[in-house]
């Protein structure tokens, strides 16, 4: 007899694997030559973990006689991430390392990867975060190598110190940096970020809103974004490229333009296409029948009318072939647009 069978309710199951820990430099023997280049290679689960759409693309980057373990940007808005490894428990040496790291590449996040922190580390991180400024970001992650049974090794990334932006953001209204209408973009992106979650959570890793007048989501390659802008004409959505290299820009401005009638057909409509002369960046957008963030009853509107458009934009980039990659570029001069 079984009485859970009887009543009807699911059977108990009576065979589970056991989840079993074991030491990481079982996988992987050595920091620099083995750990590191992995973590570049499997971006994704650091990634996914930090909420963050992340490229890391260079090993060892020098910081005047150090070498930092990994050095790449966050995709939503190109800001710079570093990377320090440690294959042990955390102490005092990588924390100085940390901070000397962030001093040469001023970075707005900062990830420390150990296999274990000592409480007066994991509090150094908690107390950065507390007292630098809300573009700021120390991240705290111990790595484990788990399996059941005999499957193979599998990596466990916790996240155990992190930013907390809520915090900050509350702390900015309170000091009066946070005015009414940055506190309305940071509304409305969160809610943008929610329907993303929804309906396309493949299109970003973003947790955290902002209080800016634009929101960024990748291109899929650094130094381009999928960006929504509040202008002075109104809500906008556009392919910005904003690479550090006026030239680059323009490069990649002029490859998607030669192809302008097969991404206007994909997209739907016409763009605009703006060299943005006399500035850095370069971009092509399409322009909203909304104006104002404080149009709070618009917003329902403006949120379907955005998640449709980004769609159609990522749709065009795609039949054109994606966005130039750098080292395919001709950087030719500026041609009139029509």
């Amino acid at each position: 007899m079984n009485p859970e069978a009887d009543a009807g309710l699911p059977m108990k199951p009576t065979h589970l694997g056991r989840l079993t820990a074991i030491p990481p430099k079982e996988v992987w023997a050595h920091e620099a030559y083995d750990f590191t280049p992995w973590l570049l290679q499997n971006v994704d689960v650091l990634a996914d973990l930090l909420g963050m759409d992340l490229e890391l693309d260079v090993a060892e980057h020098p910081v005047g006689s150090f070498s930092l373990d990994l050095l790449g940007r966050d995709l939503s808005d190109d800001s710079v991430v570093i990377v320090e490894n440690q294959l042990e428990q955390s102490d005092h040496i990588h924390l100085g390392q940390i901070l000397t790291y962030a001093a040469g590449t001023n970075p707005t996040t900062i990830v420390w990867i150990t296999t274990g922190f000592r409480p007066e580390h994991r509090a150094a991180l908690d107390w950065l975060n507390e007292h630098t400024d809300r573009a700021t970001r120390f991240f705290g992650v111990e790595i484990e190598v788990v399996k059941i049974g005999n499957s193979e090794p599998a990596p466990n990334f916790k996240l155990v110190a992190e930013p907390n932006d809520w915090g900050k953001q509350v702390r900015a209204a309170a000091e009066g940096e946070m005015t009414q209408r940055s506190k309305l973009y940071w509304d409305f992106w969160e809610e943008f970020l929610t329907r993303i979650r929804t309906s396309h959570p493949e299109w970003t890793n973003a947790k955290a809103s902002t209080p800016t007048s634009w929101y960024d989501l990748p291109a899929g390659t650094s130094g381009a974004a999928l960006s929504t802008v509040f202008t002075r004409n109104g809500l906008t959505v556009q392919l910005y490229f904003n690479d550090s290299d006026r030239a680059v820009n323009l490069a990649r401005f002029n490859a998607l333009f030669a192809k302008k009638d097969q991404f206007e057909q994909a997209l739907g409509e016409e763009a605009v296409w703006d060299e943005m002369v006399g500035r850095k960046s370069t971009r092509v957008y399409v322009m909203s029948p909304f104006g104002d963030v404080a149009n709070v009853e618009q917003w329902p509107a403006m949120l379907d009318w955005l998640l449709e458009r980004h769609a159609r934009l990522r749709g065009a980039v795609e039949a054109v072939g994606g966005v130039a990659p750098r080292t395919r570029l001709d950087r030719p001069s500026g041609a009139a647009r029509s």
